[in-house]
């Protein structure tokens, strides 16, 4: 069956120096696992012929689709506070792009489809492991109503690739708005091309932010623009209980998704400290410091945008810095409105958000599940909240103040319940049953939990029956210490 993807190439008609060229490295027997059927119909491409044998020939990188202009996009970072002025896309190729049928445009990229003048003597492949952790995570925080990329399918390659061990080799197809980074813009002024940072930024303003090219200053409506998009979404995070886990500057989008699912991972018991990262050895993107690491990453945007900014040095210092302060404000009030939600509270004063900070650290003195907290009081099962504390006495002293704060407001009990549920999910993808899903899939070629947990996953706030074992936290020899890098 003939596949049409309806490509339309714009970042690869920007000046050479933004990317190489180059097709995927083919794979010896490329064998499909899953295509996201209702994404690619959403992006106006048919799932049937994406599932064909033509599909797997271009989602293994053994074919080129017509239109596609494959390319691996140039970039830098800081990466634990340490700046490659080099990155780039050292095992993912961007295919090309597509306008969906919602009008946007996005991005579809090959992930571990070969070396690339970027791979920095990486093999350019991924193991199976992590393509399935990043399709789960990805389509989870789709599902739970954050900004994300997406994944529309992931195959076999049909060869081992060596990590710590030999392990099965895979490719996952990612969509994004785009896969401009800050990193990106890092990259140019590193090297002091303002040319390129003003090309870049132009083409980021047309793509993401088209209102700010009415602006008297474009490129200062440009970084206010990323600057909201990013203190909304780490609230958001922080409000499911999300550790991104290595929030570096070249795995910060500038549209404002989630990218990069990596050694991240979602909070079994509350602590602002919890880090999963193998690799975060000093706890700098533990759960509790990622916005702290959202503002240092936007200052580091606001750095490479200077030229762009003002007449002189001094005015462009003074847009950058009127522009980083609007971030823990916005942050702060889009974090505190979540929490008021999530405890079923419809006043904003002060008391109200007390009222919900006051449950987190009730939670945190007595290591309280996030997840299974929230819901249940969403439920109005007081019980099942009550067991979750050491402390029963603590928390039954904070649950009589909340219900007597909501008699208070005097909305309706029933309606309340409703909208805490519509914000609190039953469903998350704990780490535990990750690692079982993804030990399925390797050790066994088992995928029947994979499918099982994606359709889990794509209902997070609704009961569904005989299905309770995904709510659980995990038994001590469950738990998952540690998340890994994939590459």
């Amino acid at each position: 069956m003939p596949v049409r993807i309806p490509f339309d190439n714009t970042y690869a008609r920007l000046p050479e120096r933004f990317f190489a060229r180059l097709k995927p490295t083919p794979v010896p027997g490329p064998r499909l696992i899953r295509v996201n059927r209702p994404l690619a119909e959403s992006l106006g491409i048919d799932p049937a012929s994406l599932e064909s044998a033509e599909g797997l020939a271009i989602f293994s990188g053994n074919a080129l689709a017509d239109g596609s202009g494959p390319i691996a996009q140039a970039y830098a970072g800081h990466q634990f506070g340490g700046f490659s002025p080099q990155l780039g896309d050292g095992r993912a190729i961007l295919l090309g792009e597509v306008v969906g049928r919602d009008g946007i445009r996005r991005d579809i990229q090959l992930k571990g489809s070969g070396p690339t003048p970027f791979s920095r003597r990486g093999d350019g492949r991924a193991a199976l492991g992590p393509v399935l952790r990043e399709y789960l995570l990805s389509e989870a925080m789709a599902a739970l109503g954050l900004p994300t990329t997406r994944a529309l399918a992931a195959v076999m390659t049909g060869e081992m690739v060596p990590r710590e061990t030999m392990v099965p080799g895979a490719i996952f197809t990612r969509v994004a708005a785009s896969h401009i980074r800050v990193g990106t813009f890092q990259y140019f002024a590193a090297q002091g091309d303002v040319e390129a940072v003003r090309l870049l930024a132009d083409y980021a303003i047309a793509r993401h932010y088209p209102q700010a090219a009415e602006t008297a200053q474009p490129y200062r409506a440009l970084l206010d623009g990323v600057v909201a998009r990013q203190a909304d979404l780490v609230a958001q995070w922080l409000l499911i209980g999300f550790i991104h886990g290595v929030m570096n500057t070249d795995n910060t989008a500038i549209s404002g998704e989630t990218i990069d699912f990596g050694p991240c991972a979602f909070m079994d018991a509350y602590d602002t400290r919890a880090v999963f990262s193998s690799i975060d050895y000093q706890g700098r993107y533990a759960y509790g410091n990622q916005p702290n690491i959202a503002f240092w990453n936007l200052s580091r945007l606001a750095e490479a945008l200077l030229p762009l900014l003002g007449e002189n040095d001094d005015a462009a210092i003074a847009e950058a810095k009127e522009s980083l302060a609007a971030f823990a404000p916005r942050f702060q009030a889009a974090y505190d409105a979540g929490l008021r939600r999530k405890i079923g509270v419809v006043g904003n004063d002060e008391a109200d958000t007390a009222l919900a900070h006051d449950l987190l650290r009730v939670m945190a003195d007595n290591g309280a599940d996030f997840t299974l907290t929230f819901r249940s009081l969403s439920e109005a099962d007081d019980e099942a909240a009550r067991v979750l504390f050491k402390d029963t006495a603590a928390f039954a002293g904070w649950m009589e103040r909340w219900h007597r704060h909501l008699a208070a407001e005097g909305s309706s009990p029933i309606a309340n319940r409703a909208a805490m549920r519509a914000v609190n999910p039953v469903y998350i993808p704990r780490n535990h049953i990750v690692e079982q899903v993804i030990q399925a899939a390797v050790s066994a070629e088992d995928f029947g939990p994979f499918e099982e947990f994606l359709e889990v996953l794509a209902q997070p706030y609704e009961q569904q029956p005989g299905r309770e074992r995904y709510t659980l936290p995990p038994t001590p020899e469950e738990r998952v210490l540690q998340t890994f890098c994939g590459t």
